[in-house]
């Protein structure tokens, strides 16, 4: 009787997927139906469980959050290392120990190095330890609460106890206390710039880093002079504490105005903007003020956030792992974001052979899987099938498509039900659900897929794509009665939208902050969590797309599109650096192959540093939902350029089928060429097939890649764009036609249950380009903008618009002769062209390309001189101005800079010749806010080199050499190559008439006295 009335119960909880039924009775006790599937309480016959132990206190009673950044705190008894960032925290017997990574990250061949250091550490490399005054020695460190990317925890012992809030971008921790006041450790006595005894703030440097200590007003200290600061908190209980980015006494008035404003709740609420093809995101904070009345808070936004919101930002920046994280201030900001479509397969366009198509089909029908059977290979034999079956369509294959589905069918029916034909519980193919931790096992498991919770987004994934393709030709059986009811299940286990879902965690793969998936189910490591397959993520949330759309399940398509979307431009950021403004100068690589809370790696994988898996990671499974990585195809070709060279060569020992298909993306003629070679006698990565490649690259030989400056009205859909000329391509999932629209005015109409046929709407029989547009010119620029105009085009029948595109890419259209962009980096070069097009999809040439360089910041001229072993920094006409710099790749120096008559300096001094130097500015803008420059890395010679600037007039000169010569191109125009006039020793060169805001890029090659050359690094200035 107990059993079943658990049973019942469960089989109500499920009901969060409408219509669900249950069984005439349970074929044994503890299992639950979930329309013609079930999953088991019961752990199946030698199965293995996860830790029954979570750290919590009586104040969590939904389930438990894992695969956070945070989730260490529940599964240890106090925690490893986290990183919210800009801060890193460790919860320890002593309290909550604090450090901020920022000018301490490096990077190298191996990683951005940005890690907290151990406990055990004995260089006094920490920062500060919140304690108890009462205490050292805390029993343990329990989770008391948690929402979207903040958390609580409470550390006790017997009545002393310390109750500390942290979260995702904030650069305070608040803390409570019973029993005790707050006691502050440092591993050194810190400055203390701000304060003394008597006041309830401080200011504190300790290892160059800045913080405040906000006591209650009317508080007191004691300990200054010493390692421990003691708060006496005046009879309150409150106390926080803030990393600061500088020590100036207006940084410290903004933070103290919101550091009794305590964070209580954070939660993201996104929607699909379907007509403008959007994903819309607002990041809401609650709060409540433990003094006074202030609202709100200070937050820190990653890269990713801080480029597609218009929130207003505060001058103050901090460095992590991810990049520049932006400061703002309020209860919220929001994010807008491009849904660049998904699609079931690729359209029948290629260029392959029809018949070698059909064969490579053939050739995978005749298959028989042999492989592991667990949830993780399995799955991706499920994905391979589920690629298979549409290409089996377009080739006429009627038998291997059934023959392919109904494998998929059978495998999904046979883990998707938990009791085997006799109704007893089965111990393989199986699903069973740990109500202690709310969470979906499948048995045979992997990778710690049990007993550390990780990897459900990338195995379950590809259990979500097979079920969408056979959503896709079968409504009937993915119906909620049918075996709907199970897929939507398993969706909740790592993908759970419903913050009060009695069975899941609210997104339990999904860090909304950070904008990605995290793998591990513990983060129990010192680096904090990571995730690896970036692309196995991407997989998962196209299946949930591409499922929900076939059901009609709109707020799951929403979601899937919410967390795609958000994911691909987390990748594009983290993982790629597509516009390499993030991963640390000094970081070799082109790729990240594993993202962690304390840095980012790019020389291995989990099993291996063979540089093809190590890139292949994030490439793979390669399907029509990958089609976000041909974005970008000149970042693809530096970073296939930079395999080659890790590899030595184009002698692929593994997956050379992936990169094959990556390699198509920017160059489909050289991936031909070697498909053709290689494509009979390589081993196939086994998530992939022959067919497959040979399809892909096909496709991509006769569409190019994606069009990101066009959109569609329609979730289904692709824009591919191939030397100005335009496919559109949509998908219907529905019984009915459908027209789709598409943002350039195009419009492809869609029969049902199948892609479109056509290429658009547009005058009948216009075949005719218009002309390309001519005199691209930049009439004006500033620090974050750039102004474009051009002569217009003409058309046989009419120019709709102008197609914008920046470094190669797409970035908006206009029906104007003119264009501003926004939103851009200060002292940044950017190389433009335009393309004229008409109503019927036509696409001229490109117009003439213009390089043009932002200001910098408010300045007039930003840079550095040389003098013998000195360095100068300056920035002029600023406000102020800061200089971040390294030294041969070590600790990051963040420093204000000297201010006199608008003009700011800083020198370095008695540097060794040969030592490299990598720096940028952040620059005050006049109206406020300010400005980050780019950076700039420069080697210091023996003598003294670099370029004055005077009136018009711009002199390179190089000190103490027999000869030099100067290389420069000016605006990116073509490179000059001049011996410069030798006087003595001295070397000089003058570029007359230089007109203001010209950009001129140079080197040095100067010789030795003993024979040869040196060269110099490539210098950028704007005059």
């Amino acid at each position: 009787m107990y059993a079943t009335r658990i049973c019942r119960a469960l089989i109500a909880l499920v009901s969060g997927v409408a219509g669900v039924a249950a069984m005439d009775a349970a074929a044994f006790n503890g299992e639950v139906a979930a329309g013609r599937g079930s999953y088991s309480t019961v752990l199946p016959p030698g199965a293995a469980d996860v830790q029954p132990t979570i750290y919590k206190t009586s104040n969590v009673t939904g389930k438990m959050q894992t695969n956070d950044w945070w989730s260490s705190t529940a599964w240890l008894r106090y925690s490893e290392r986290q990183y919210p960032h800009p801060l890193a925290v460790q919860n320890q017997a002593n309290g909550l120990r604090l450090f901020y990574p920022g000018p301490t990250i490096t990077g190298n061949s191996a990683c951005v190095c940005g890690w907290m250091p151990a406990s055990t550490d004995g260089n006094g490399n920490d920062d500060l330890t919140i304690g108890h005054s009462a205490t050292t020695n805390f029993v343990d460190t329990r989770v008391d609460g948690f929402s979207d990317w903040f958390v609580t925890n409470v550390s006790a012992s017997g009545a002393s106890s310390l109750k500390v809030t942290y979260g995702h971008g904030s650069p305070y921790v608040y803390a409570e206390y019973a029993g005790g006041t707050p006691r502050v450790t440092f591993p050194s006595v810190p400055a203390i710039w701000s304060g003394n005894a008597s006041t309830p703030v401080l200011g504190v440097t300790i290892n160059g880093r800045h913080y405040a200590l906000f006591g209650p007003t009317g508080s007191t200290w004691s300990g200054i002079g010493t390692t421990a600061l003691v708060n006496n908190l005046a009879g309150k209980n409150y106390f926080s504490v803030a990393v600061l980015p500088d020590n100036s006494a207006a940084t410290l008035a903004k933070f103290q105005q919101y550091a009794y404003s305590f964070v209580t709740g954070t939660q993201a609420n996104w929607s699909y903007d379907k007509p403008a093809a959007e994903v819309v995101t607002t990041y809401n904070y609650t709060t409540v003020a433990k003094q006074g009345s202030q609202t709100g808070t200070l937050f820190a936004l990653y890269p990713h956030q801080w480029k597609n919101s218009t929130k207003a930002l505060l001058a103050q920046t901090y460095g992590s792992v991810r990049g520049v994280m932006k400061l703002a201030e309020g209860t919220s900001f929001t994010t807008r974001m491009k849904f660049t479509g998904v699609l079931p397969s690729l359209p029948d366009l290629g260029t392959y052979n029809r018949t070698t198509l059909a064969n490579y089909v053939n050739e995978a029908e005749a298959e028989v899987y042999d492989g592991s059977p667990d949830t993780y290979w399995f799955g991706k034999r499920l994905g391979k099938l589920a690629t298979l079956a549409p290409i089996a369509d377009q080739v006429g294959d009627a038998t291997a498509a059934s023959k392919f589905r109904n494998e998929i069918r059978a495998g999904l029916q046979s883990w998707l039900k938990a009791s085997d034909a006799q109704g007893a519980l089965k111990s393989n193919q199986v699903f069973y659900y740990n109500s202690n931790w709310g969470t979906l096992f499948g048995y045979p498991d992997s990778y710690g897929s049990v007993l550390e919770l990780n990897d459900h987004h990338f195995h379950y994934g590809y259990f979500i794509k097979a079920a969408a393709e056979i959503a896709r030709v079968d409504k009937t059986w993915a119906s909620n009665a049918e075996w709907g009811a199970m897929v939507k299940l398993l969706i909740r286990d790592f993908a759970s939208s419903n913050r009060s879902d009695a069975l899941f965690p609210f997104l339990r793969n999904f860090d909304v902050y950070a904008g990605h998936t995290w793998a591990s189910g513990h983060a129990n490591f010192g680096d904090g969590n990571n995730n690896e397959s970036s692309s196995e993520a991407m997989n998962a949330w196209s299946g949930v797309i591409l499922f929900a759309e076939a059901v009609g399940d709109t707020a799951l398509r929403d979601l899937g599109i919410y967390l795609y979307t958000t994911e691909m431009n987390a990748i594009n950021e983290y993982w790629f650096d597509v516009t390499g403004q993030n991963h640390h100068p000094n970081f070799t690589r082109s790729t990240a192959s594993m993202v962690w809370g304390g840095k980012t790696v790019g020389d291995g994988v989990w099993w291996t540093g063979n540089p093809e898996e190590v890139h292949g990671i994030n490439w793979l499974p390669i399907q029509a939902g990958s089609l976000y990585l041909t974005q970008f195809p000149d970042y693809t070709r530096q970073n296939y350029e930079a395999l080659v060279a890790e590899n030595g060569g184009t002698n692929w020992n593994e997956w050379g089928d992936i990169i094959w298909m990556y390699r198509a993306i920017q160059n489909p003629a050289d991936a031909i060429s070697q498909m053709n070679a290689g494509i009979g006698s390589l081993l196939i990565e086994r998530g992939n097939s022959r067919a497959n490649t040979y399809y892909w690259v096909h496709n991509l030989n006769a569409l190019g890649t994606t069009d990101r400056g066009v959109t569609s009205d329609h979730p289904l859909y692709a824009v591919f764009n191939k030397q100005g000329k335009r496919t559109y391509v949509a998908y219907n999932m529905t019984g009915a036609p459908i027209a789709v629209s598409f943002s350039d005015g195009a419009v492809v109409n869609v029969p049902a249950n199948a892609f479109s046929s056509g290429n658009g709407t547009g005058p009948v029989g216009d075949t005719q380009a218009p002309t390309a547009p001519s005199g691209l010119t930049s009439p004006s620029k500033t620090s974050s903008s750039i102004t474009l105009s051009w002569n217009a085009s003409t058309d046989n029948v009419g120019v709709t618009g102008y197609r914008i595109y920046r470094g190669g890419a797409a970035v908006a259209t206009t029906s104007s002769t003119s264009f501003t962009n926004t939103g851009l980096s200060a002292g940044t070069s950017y190389t433009y062209s335009v393309r004229a097009f008409d109503a019927a999809g036509n696409e001229s040439a490109s117009s003439n390309s213009v390089t043009v360089t932002t200001d910098g910041g408010g300045g007039s001229g930003y840079g550095h001189t040389i003098s013998g072993s000195n360095v100068q920094f300056y920035v002029n006409n600023a406000p102020w101005a800061d200089v971040h710099y390294t030294i041969n790749g070590g600790a990051q120096q963040n420093l204000r800079m000297t201010q006199s008559g608008g003009n700011n300096s800083y020198q370095l001094t008695n540097l060794p010749a040969g030592a490299t130097v990598t720096y940028r500015f952040t620059i005050g803008l006049a109206a406020g806010g300010a400005t980050e420059t780019a950076w700039t890395t420069f080697t210091v010679g023996g003598g003294a080199y670099g370029h004055t600037i005077s009136g018009s007039n711009v002199q390179f000169y190089v000190n103490n050499a027999p000869w030099a010569d100067v290389h420069y191109t000016i605006n990116g125009g073509a490179q000059q190559n001049l011996r410069m006039t030798v006087s003595g020793s001295n070397n000089t060169y003058t570029l007359a008439n230089v007109p203001g805001g010209a950009t001129v890029t140079y080197r040095f090659t100067i010789g030795v006295a003993a024979g040869g050359a040196t060269e110099t690094a490539w210098v950028t200035f704007t005059k």
